[in-house]
């Protein structure tokens, strides 16, 4: 956004790029539509200016603006692709610079902008110099299944919406409806206040949210102080409770394998001493034992190994077995010795142990490392919970120096919109003024409320006083729908001065308006359109007469099936589509001289702007 002198008076031949050289923002060349509503096939040539777009009823006028909707992202539906067709689809073709926050998002999203030669220099006075051609398309099949491509790349449709917050501004009769809320007000007072004011509202919003969050935390524990005193109790029981029994990692196991083996106790005796009395025992009913039976034939073998070398190896083999032999014989009576102790004094400890440490898994478990990880844990939380007085002051006072910094930027919110609306009002009304609404002053009224809000304190309100002296009056309660379209485009037209949109779309906003209104409605679009791209669906004569580009939605009816394409209208066609608009006869005599009336009546003032 672009700050600008807001006490100046608006200037909108300064604008134009022949005087002032500024950069083209954006600019839609083209666009076809294929497939939509009820236009089977048309393309609709637009370029600098102002386009206006004229047809009869039911034409599909309204197919143009759902058009660029499509390519700025809107929701897509089955019910727009035309009767019989398995798709619709768009295609716009923008002329936008090479350099700037549009290009980077179309880079980012992997699309292309293929960048203009010299030799490609409008007639418009426009020239190629740093720009480039930037083609988006959308295709909605039959299912309503969407497809969007930017820049030559598939992309997601919310990249088309990104593009069009930076390219488009439309606006249609619902938008009159909007206008009446305060929020859209609001939003429309903050957009007028400049780039400064944005980033104090930023700042603002950013210290809200923390405000908030604290706020948030401090009452979720005074909420809670009574689950996390239960909480608290609970965790200094358990804490003792496993303290005392004080388990350690692999215990349970190890007493297991101990209880199986005191619970064998005697079989394990029995085994154990058999095994050791055939090993090594003198009381095998006169059989010689295991070691015997080795040390014989090893000094058997030995007595002989010197007269043949192959003995050598098995004599070491026996060797080593009647060692090894031995060992395990020591080993045995080893095992029994420990195994004649008392183990039935200890089995009952075992068993005890591991009853105290299956109740502290049935509790804190399942598994005994379970127990001890709640253990470890547990002591952090305790002290966290024991410490929710200490916690609950210190967001306490977090919370009060936070509101009192989100109290001190809204008030310089509320400044800076009061300064902003009384700027507004005067500017607005100025132009109702050039709207055939003489008189009528359009007040912005900003009162502060008690609690911030997420925008700020002040609640917006944009109030018509329908002539001096009469009470000024809610938009919503004090205006007519020809009236609010005058201002809405008052109010486009004044924040075209600080913060420009590249092209604005108008879906009959002039509903409601005829005569001079009309006039003048037609007679500001052609200003607005000084520095930027203006579409504007109309019916009105008055209106598209101050058209630099005029098409046409033409309806062709078989009887079954209604086809409707777009002409571009020159000399005596658009003279003949001006005389239907205004009298429903498009050779009417009288409507021809009116048209041509009109269409004079738009170039001269066009050339009293110039001179």
């Amino acid at each position: 956004m672009r700050q600008t002198d807001m006490n100046t008076e608006l200037d909108f031949d300064s604008n134009t790029p022949e005087r002032a050289g500024q950069p083209v923002r954006g600019v839609i060349d083209e666009i076809t539509i294929r497939d939509l509503g009820v236009i089977a096939e048309a393309v609709l040539p637009l370029g600098p200016g102002f386009t206006a777009v004229t047809g009869e009823t039911g034409a599909g006028k309204t197919m143009v603006v759902q058009a660029l909707g499509l390519l700025m992202g809107e929701r897509a539906v089955a019910g727009q692709v035309r009767v019989g067709s398995p798709q619709s689809w768009v295609e716009g073709r923008w002329r936008i610079p090479t350099v700037g926050p549009v290009a980077d998002r179309v880079n980012d999203a992997g699309g292309q902008i293929d960048e203009l030669g010299a030799d490609e220099l409008g007639a418009d006075g426009l020239g190629a110099h740093g720009l480039g051609e930037l083609i988006l398309t959308r295709s909605v099949s039959g299912e309503g299944r969407s497809r969007a491509i930017v820049g030559g790349r598939s992309a997601p449709v919310g990249v088309l919406s990104e593009l069009g917050e930076r390219l488009v501004v439309v606006h249609g009769q619902s938008d009159q409806l909007r206008l009446r809320s305060s929020t859209q007000q609001r939003l429309a007072l903050d957009r007028f206040a400049g780039t400064e004011f944005r980033a104090l509202l930023e700042k603002y919003e950013s210290e809200f949210r923390g405000w908030q969050e604290l706020r948030r935390e401090r009452d979720e524990l005074v909420s809670q102080r009574e689950d996390r005193l239960r909480e608290a109790d609970a965790l200094r029981t358990a804490v003792a409770e496993i303290e005392l029994v004080g388990p350690e990692s692999g215990e349970d196991v190890a007493l297991a394998e101990r209880a199986s083996r005191l619970t064998n106790l005697e079989d394990l005796r029995v085994a154990a001493a058999g095994a050791r009395e055939a090993v090594s025992s003198d009381e095998l009913d006169g059989r010689p034992d295991t070691v015997t039976l080795l040390d014989s034939a090893l000094r058997q073998l030995e007595r002989v190994s010197a007269h043949d070398g192959a003995l050598e190896p098995i004599v070491e083999s026996l060797a080593s077995a009647s060692f090894l032999v031995a060992e395990i014989s020591t080993q045995l009576s080893s095992y029994l010795a420990e195994l004649d102790t008392d183990g039935g004094a200890e089995l009952d400890d075992v068993q005890e142990r591991r009853a105290e440490l299956s109740v502290l898994a049935r509790k804190y478990g399942p598994s005994l490392d379970d127990v001890i990880g709640f253990f470890a844990s547990a002591g952090p939380r305790l002290l966290e919970l024991d410490n929710d007085s200490d916690r609950i002051d210190a967001l306490s006072a977090a919370v009060a120096e936070a509101e009192s910094v989100v109290l001190e930027l809204a008030a310089e919110l509320t400044v800076e919109r009061v300064r902003a609306a009384e700027q507004l009002s005067t500017l607005v009304s100025g132009e109702l003024a050039a709207l055939a609404m003489g008189g009528s002053q359009l007040m912005v009224e900003v009162t502060q409320g008690v609690e911030p809000t997420p925008s700020g304190r002040d609640t917006i309100a944009f109030l018509l006083a329908s002539h001096e002296g009469a009470e000024p009056r809610p938009l919503g309660k004090g205006a007519s729908g020809g009236e609010l379209s005058r201002i809405m485009l008052a109010i486009e037209v004044v924040l075209a001065a600080t913060d420009p949109v590249p092209t604005f779309v108008f879906d009959e906003v002039d509903a409601g308006v005829g005569g001079a209104s009309a006039i003048e409605i037609g007679r500001r679009l052609a200003r607005l359109a000084v520095g930027s791209q203006v579409i504007v669906v109309t019916h009105l004569a008055q209106v598209a007469a101050f058209a630099t580009n005029h098409l046409s939605v033409v309806k062709d009816s078989d009887g079954a099936v209604t086809e409707s394409s777009v002409q571009q209208l020159q000399g005596e066609e658009r003279v003949a589509e001006m005389a239907r608009l205004l009298s429903g006869l498009p050779d009417s005599e009288s409507g021809l001289a009116h048209a041509r009336e009109l269409i004079e009546l738009a170039a001269e003032s066009r050339r009293q702007w110039r001179s």
